[in-house]
């Protein structure tokens, strides 16, 4: 069967803000009424996801909430059956720990299995850092490719920095890194220390935020460039110019 099964409930990729802001200046009111008809959530933290729940629905009784833990402490035996709900006819929100569910998230693997199962997928509107850091940067928007997180050693990191910057000259192309938020200052050092002086470095931190951070500048004008990143969830992105 190529279509979705009719008598299943849905998939709902519900986007999670990316701090502490107002939902209403993040998300458009569809989302409020897509979970407001929602019990059965596949989550990455409980505590956090029932926060998120309760911000957007404060009326929402919590009582009536089914929630399954989707993280590295997941028996991977168990996920299949993390969609019973929707084969029962009922829709299912899948919330990530920040941003959208299945970029850099775990809820790809839950995503995966719903195509399988013929269980309609509906992606919602809300914040990706990666995305808003992008459209920001001023890099290249046709062709860019995100790597997640550097090795820890330095050996290595700067061996697959240099690596990365060659990549981006030769494909045109930007290159997209995420960091622990205690270890962005140092990352930050590292990628000044081991570029091209003339290769772009954009930081873009606290994304949606008051607090909110975006600057692209070169390697070497990066050197005089104070800010504190520290604890700061952020995104980095480098391109040297052809």
């Amino acid at each position: 069967m190529s279509q979705a099964d009719k008598n299943y409930g849905k998939l709902y990729l519900i986007p999670v803000g990316l701090g502490d802001s107002n939902p209403e200046k993040v998300f458009p009111p569809v989302n409020k009424n897509i979970i407001e008809g929602i019990d059965d959530f596949i989550v990455e933290n409980e505590k956090s996801a029932r926060r998120f729940i309760k911000q957007i629905l404060p009326e929402k009784p919590q009582q009536k909430l089914r929630l399954k833990g989707l993280n590295k402490f997941t028996d991977p035996a168990e996920i299949p059956n993390f969609l019973d709900a929707a084969k029962e006819g009922r829709n299912i929100g899948l919330l990530s720990e920040a941003g959208c569910p299945g970029v850099a998230d775990p809820g790809a693997e839950i995503v995966k299995l719903a195509h399988r199962y013929n269980i309609q997928v509906v992606p919602l509107v809300g914040p990706s850092s990666i995305l808003l850091a992008m459209m920001a940067s001023g890099m290249n928007g046709q062709s860019f490719t995100f790597h997640g997180y550097l090795p820890i050693d330095k050996k290595e990191r700067k061996h697959e920095i240099k690596q990365l910057e060659r990549l981006s000259v030769e494909k045109n192309q930007a290159q997209i890194f995420i960091e622990t938020p205690y270890r962005n200052m140092k990352f930050l050092e590292d990628l000044v220390q081991n570029l091209h002086p003339a290769t772009r470095i954009c930081v873009a931190s606290d994304l949606t935020l008051e607090s909110e951070f975006i600057k692209t500048a070169t390697a070497s004008e990066w050197k005089n460039i104070k800010t504190d990143l520290h604890k700061r969830p952020a995104i980095f992105i480098i391109q040297k110019d052809l």
